[in-house]
């Protein structure tokens, strides 16, 4: 067995499937409670039965990994021969993912250092990427750490919501608060900012809110270097239109992935969501 750091994060990162097996990335699954059952993300439910429960009014809540998980995890991977491990999670303003990771990392058998990215979706994946590529290069545990935490400082994380309420009902819309008293009278912008959501802009109407989010990504990424993620949750034709526009206007693009976000996102957001990850290089 090759000695080697490997690089653990969540199913929150929404990374793709080929970029996972090619850089050997261990992704630990947060769960959605569906009613009475509880079911990992991405392997026991998928967005589009999360986006028809929300529809129907389902009851969702979402739940961490427990310790005992990342125990696990963290024991799997260093039998594989790695010398260290680099955990990157979600926000810890958005779930307990870290600290349970944080609670692991003191039993594992190999040193393990565990980031708070501050991010979510791809914004998190790109972090998880930067840390595998550093990792394959044969940089140690701090190189990986200081790549991802650099790729996490200029990522940046906007996105469209067609309602409030779900991010009202989850508790996850912190300083957009003061928002909920016209929530029906607008479509909001929301931006991922020091690991929390926050109003963006208000806009009058989804047509000129994607409009708006699309000059912002465009905006934010410049001329340089960038890689690209359209997010969504039931929203496949908006985002591919949007990303199609961005490969247009983006000069320096490098990489684009459109994807369906995950049922734990999907939860907080509900369908309609489109959101767009703009992560410099």
């Amino acid at each position: 067995m090759s000695r080697h750091v490997a690089i653990v994060t969540d199913s929150t990162a929404y990374l793709p499937r080929a970029a996972i097996e090619r850089h050997h990335i261990t992704a630990v699954p947060l769960t959605v409670v569906l009613g009475d059952q509880a079911l990992e993300e991405g392997t026991e439910i998928s967005a589009r039965s999360l986006a028809q429960a929300l529809q129907k009014r389902r009851p969702v809540t979402t739940s961490r990994p427990s310790p005992a998980t990342f125990a696990d995890t963290y024991r799997k991977v260093a039998a594989t021969g790695a010398s260290g491990i680099v955990s990157l999670h979600l926000s810890s303003e958005f779930s307990g993912t870290y600290d349970a990771a944080v609670q692991a990392a003191k039993e594992a058998p190999v040193p393990v250092r565990v980031v708070d990215t501050g991010m979510v979706a791809m914004a998190l994946g790109f972090c998880a990427l930067a840390a595998a590529e550093t990792a394959g290069a044969d940089g140690d545990m701090d190189d990986a750490v200081a790549a991802a935490e650099k790729r996490a400082a200029g990522t940046s994380a906007y996105f469209y919501v067609d309602t409030l309420d779900y991010l009202r009902r989850g508790g996850r819309i912190g300083a957009a608060q003061a928002l909920l008293g016209s929530a029906l009278a607008v479509k909001p912008l929301l931006q991922l900012a020091d690991g929390r959501i926050e109003l963006l802009e208000k806009v009058r109407t989804a047509s000129k809110a994607i409009a708006r989010l699309e000059e912002i990504a465009a905006e934010r990424a410049g001329e340089g270097q960038v890689d690209i993620a359209v997010h969504h949750l039931a929203a496949a034709e908006r985002a591919e239109a949007l990303a199609q526009r961005l490969r247009e206007r983006v000069t320096g693009l490098n990489e684009l992935h459109v994807s369906e976000v995950g049922a734990v996102i999907g939860a907080h957001t509900g369908p309609g969501l489109l959101g767009v990850v703009v992560s410099p290089r």
